[in-house]
């Protein structure tokens, strides 16, 4: 019996536009080719808008870490507290213990 000698099918992924190679007969990927990379979609004339925008968020983002930073102790108390609130109206379940789990 001889073997039929099949050349790989070359197949482009439909949502990615890869590029597959494919072996038929053992129905295997042989290789798989990403397509390129699209570059940003960026007008440099906006560069500055966008350069103002990051900086904007950059302050935004240091003044939320701020403010949470200085009222820390507020804050985990009344975590704390809400938690307390939570734990006297659940009602008390058993343990698990490890050797429930095997």
């Amino acid at each position: 019996m001889a073997k039929s000698v099949d050349k790989p099918v070359q197949v482009t992924c439909p949502c990615c536009h890869a590029k597959l190679t494919i072996d038929a007969a053992l129905s295997v990927v042989l290789s798989h080719e990403e397509p390129p990379k699209k570059g940003p979609d960026v007008d440099l004339t906006d560069a500055q808008k966008i350069l103002a925008e990051q900086q904007r968020q950059r302050e935004d983002k240091f003044r939320d870490s701020w403010f949470e930073e200085s009222h820390k102790e507020d804050i985990l108390a009344k975590k704390f507290e809400e938690a307390m609130k939570k734990a006297k109206d659940a009602p008390a379940e058993k343990p698990i213990r490890d050797f429930d789990l095997d």
